[in-house]
């Protein structure tokens, strides 16, 4: 048993929450970027909030996100953690680290090996670094487009702080994945959908499963 801790990101109904919960999921993401098929008000989010079960891991994704968005979902939604998924700077993950007193997950996203100089210097003030596929040049998404990288820039890297590995993961790569990065956390979103913003519990359960 790998004992791989698992996020399902881009939750939008109660019987997402269930599902994730049921999988044995560690993580379950709630996106606030209004431009992405899977984004919930706090209004919206606070209700998924308060159905999922003690120990499940409450993560806010948001996207250069200003204080008065951050204000407002912090305020409405019972949260674990928050997730920078932007061209936020160091400083600004310390300031948010700063103001609401959270956990923060920094996102990095990587095409080529030259991209991960950014993780250090945010390693040293985010608790978390998840590593992602860069997006596109002109995609709408940071994120959530289903693209992987090459893992074999990950191969053999030690970082300071825990991080955790995005891009592509399915039921089917996952497992791979995880034995070429020696990732010992996963992040999926439209991996495990039917359609774009549509999770599929069974997808869910079997992607929880090929991870572990």
């Amino acid at each position: 048993m790998r004992d791989v801790r698992v996020k399902i990101c881009g939750l939008r109904t109660a019987a997402d929450v269930a599902a994730v919960a049921q999988a044995g999921a560690a993580y379950a993401g709630f996106n606030f970027f209004p431009k992405s098929p899977r984004y919930v008000t706090p209004a919206e989010a606070r209700v998924l909030a308060l159905e999922a079960p003690d120990g499940l891991c409450k993560v806010a994704l948001v996207v250069d996100a200003d204080d008065a968005t951050l204000d407002s979902i912090v305020s409405e939604v019972p949260l674990d953690m928050l997730q920078l998924h932007g061209h936020e700077t160091a400083a600004r993950v310390a300031e948010v680290k700063a103001r609401y007193g959270l956990p923060v997950m920094k996102v990095i996203g990587v095409a080529e090996e030259a991209d991960l100089a950014d993780l250090m210097d945010f390693q040293l003030v985010a608790d978390q670094i998840l590593v992602d596929a860069k997006a596109p040049k002109g995609a709408v998404l940071p994120g959530g487009n289903g693209l992987t990288f090459d893992w074999r820039l990950l191969v053999g890297r030690k970082w300071l702080k825990p991080w955790m590995l995005a891009g592509g993961l399915t039921p089917d790569n996952v497992s791979e994945a995880i034995r070429r990065t020696g990732a010992r956390q996963v992040d999926v979103a439209s991996g495990v959908e039917s359609a774009p913003g549509v999770k599929d519990a069974g997808r869910i359960a079997a992607f929880v499963a090929a991870a572990g």
